[in-house]
């Protein structure tokens, strides 16, 4: 589960870092930002089992965005997590 944002406010081609537990790649397998009904894929560039870094996609506009992985259980499922990032241009 994802705890704290860091930072929680960036742009696009920023690096945001989040921690928590149990986010290793045997737990999760993608990481998106969610907004309403539009998901987007982030390029996560660092993961471990208690933290997870990703870079701010071009497709991200302005706006607030929770946090959702995709589980590597045998039915992977999409878990929108209790941190948000808020976009900013």
């Amino acid at each position: 589960m994802m705890r704290v944002c860091d930072p929680a406010q960036g742009k696009v081609g920023d690096i945001i870092a989040v921690s928590g537990e149990n986010l290793g790649k045997d737990r999760v397998a993608e990481v998106f930002l969610t907004k309403g009904t539009e998901d987007i894929k982030v390029d996560v560039v660092a993961q471990s089992k208690t933290l997870v870094k990703f870079k701010v996609p071009p497709e991200a506009t302005e706006g607030r965005y929770a946090i959702t992985v995709l589980t590597t259980t045998s039915i992977p499922q999409l878990i929108e997590q209790p941190v948000l990032l808020n976009v900013t241009r």
